[in-house]
């Protein structure tokens, strides 16, 4: 057993680790929350991981990106991630991919096989589409919900979507999924009502009408709840409950 994941495999076992080395996991935006999930699931021995993200560093992504940094600023985030990952974890095979899913880039993303997807999109369309392509051809998926505007990661969970309450991104994409016949989704979400936000004079990404307050341990604690799952289930633990 490489020495670097020997304290992962004391908790996990033998048998869980090999199935974590050849698994293919993607990641789908690599902000606050998906980038400290694609860390975790590096550093804890997933063999391969498709990145997926098509912004760029910026100085206001310092305070609570993993991949931001002062010698990233302008880099695409894909590939500043894979920069850092592969320092953490040089045998793990990373696919940085520069570009928005959404329907126009639905089977470039799926040429790939994948054994579970992470969804950390912020625009609902695009995530509604992943999430409803994903469980039609039987891929587990997770889904990350609001963390903008909020400071109590205490709260963040992993549950089914028809579980979440307080969240107005659960309820646009629980009601969105229950018209395509998807009842059931895994998640991480907090049920925290979300804070009013000073204005800011940073301009909104495209497809928002605003501009989300975020500190670092909310989103990246969600990041590392998407990241327990997702290994736990690979690793067939049975610590974290598949939902159907």
């Amino acid at each position: 057993m490489n020495e670097q994941f020997i304290r992962t495999q004391m908790l996990l076992g033998a048998p869980a680790m090999k199935r974590l080395q050849t698994s293919h996991v993607a990641v789908l935006g690599l902000g606050g929350v998906g980038g400290w999930c694609a860390e975790a699931l590096c550093r804890s021995g997933v063999g391969e991981l498709t990145l997926i993200d098509q912004d760029t560093v910026s100085v206001s992504n310092l305070n609570r990106q993993c991949a931001a940094l002062r010698s990233t600023l302008g880099m695409e985030k894909a590939q500043a991630t894979v920069l850092r990952l592969g320092s953490i974890a040089p045998d793990c095979v990373l696919h940085p991919l520069v570009l928005r899913y959404e329907a126009a880039t639905r089977e470039e993303f799926f040429q790939r096989e994948y054994d579970y997807i992470v969804d950390a999109i912020d625009l609902v369309s695009c995530k509604l589409d992943l999430i409803e392509t994903a469980h039609s051809r039987n891929i587990p998926i997770i889904s990350a919900l609001g963390t903008g505007n909020k400071r109590d990661a205490q709260l963040l969970r992993i549950a089914d979507i028809s579980e979440t309450q307080g969240c107005p991104l659960a309820r646009v994409v629980r009601k969105e999924l229950r018209k395509r016949g998807i009842p059931h989704h895994k998640v991480v979400f907090s049920p925290e009502q979300a804070r009013s936000a000073e204005d800011s004079d940073e301009a909104p990404p495209p497809g928002r009408r605003s501009v989300p307050a975020s500190a670092m341990w909310v989103p990246a604690a969600a990041g590392l709840l998407l990241a327990q799952a997702v290994i736990l289930d690979l690793s067939e633990t049975g610590a974290a409950p598949t939902l159907s």
